[in-house]
């Protein structure tokens, strides 16, 4: 388990200069068992990012590593315009309210009536227009059940009823900069596809779903994915060891390798936006896989679309 440290000072990586490009470098030395869901925080400049079975939320500012514990698993977190932290968990959806000394307050917000206790949130982010979208999953994932759902949580309306059903492992969410198409990922090893839906930017309600890609043409489970202002979309190749950027067409245009064999998501963030941090997984993973369970920040020599945090309305039409 990762060490309890607060506060702690690190060498980081050397800024480098606008739209260059930079291989990954690990971000700080500790490991996560399952790292997942970053996210820059602009006003902050600090990543965040979650490790999902120790119920960690982990933050970096400059050379200063924070972490808090949480009391269950944390699956997904994404800032809210209140300043605060929105979660998909083992038990439901909440507020996080991270205090000192690593000490989170949890307030209850939503649990879908079809959540049981033998599954949990997986990935999740907010829309453009400030929505909180999380789906769930069975946590043994070898039982390879259809029991996942994806669900809209907003201020004005609260949980939505199920928008996507039919899910194994839920993953992959993401939206054009213009916020029109939503893409969603199932990574199971059965599933290992992405689809791109019409995305109504009033209602919120995704519709038309077709394929968008198809990793059983491409390396690895498509994982956790970031945008691009390109309108690209970048998946992390679970078991590919490697990002794969796919236009908005759905043509793989680029590849990058990863010191690591699972990538489980991506973010865009740094000054410019131009700065791609990715979690690595370590639980029950290749015991020769070098990278596993560190998080690596790279410069991929383009920018990416900065996020809404909950509850604040985007201006994109």
């Amino acid at each position: 388990m990762p060490s309890g440290t607060i506060g702690r000072k690190l060498a980081l990586p050397r800024r480098r200069r606008e739209h260059s490009m930079s291989g990954p470098e690990p971000l700080l030395a500790q490991r996560y068992a399952v790292g997942e869901s970053p996210f820059w925080d602009a006003q902050q400049a600090a990543w965040y990012w979650v490790d999902i079975p120790h119920g960690l939320i982990c933050r970096l500012a400059d050379a200063d590593y924070r972490q808090w514990q949480l009391p269950e698993m944390v699956a997904c977190i994404a800032p809210t315009a209140d300043g605060g932290m929105i979660a998909g968990m083992h038990s439901g959806l909440f507020r996080v309210h991270l205090g000192d000394a690593g000490v989170a307050r949890l307030t209850p917000l939503a649990r879908p009536a079809e959540l049981r206790p033998d599954m949990r949130f997986n990935d999740g982010r907010c829309d453009r227009q400030g929505r909180f979208w999380s789906g769930t999953m069975c946590l043994d994932m070898g039982l390879a059940r259809p029991d996942g759902r994806l669900y809209r949580y907003s201020q004005e309306t609260g949980l939505s009823v199920p928008q996507v059903d039919d899910l194994i492992v839920q993953n992959g969410l993401a939206w054009s900069p213009d916020g029109k198409t939503m893409y969603l990922s199932d990574s199971h090893p059965s599933r290992r596809l992405v689809w791109a839906f019409d995305y109504d930017i009033d209602s919120g309600t995704p519709s038309r779903r077709r394929l968008f890609a198809d990793f059983h043409h491409y390396r690895g489970r498509p994982d956790g994915a970031a945008m691009d202002s390109d309108g690209c979309y970048w998946s992390c190749a679970n078991d590919g060891g490697c990002l794969l950027r796919f236009t908005p067409a759905g043509k793989l245009d680029r590849s990058i390798e990863l010191p690591a064999r699972k990538p489980s998501m991506c973010a865009f963030g740094g000054d410019k936006l131009d700065m791609l941090i990715v979690t690595t997984i370590s639980l029950n993973g290749p015991v020769d896989d070098a990278g596993a369970g560190l998080v690596f920040i790279l410069q991929p020599g383009v920018s990416g679309v900065a996020d809404t945090p909950f509850g604040q309305t985007s201006v994109v039409r």
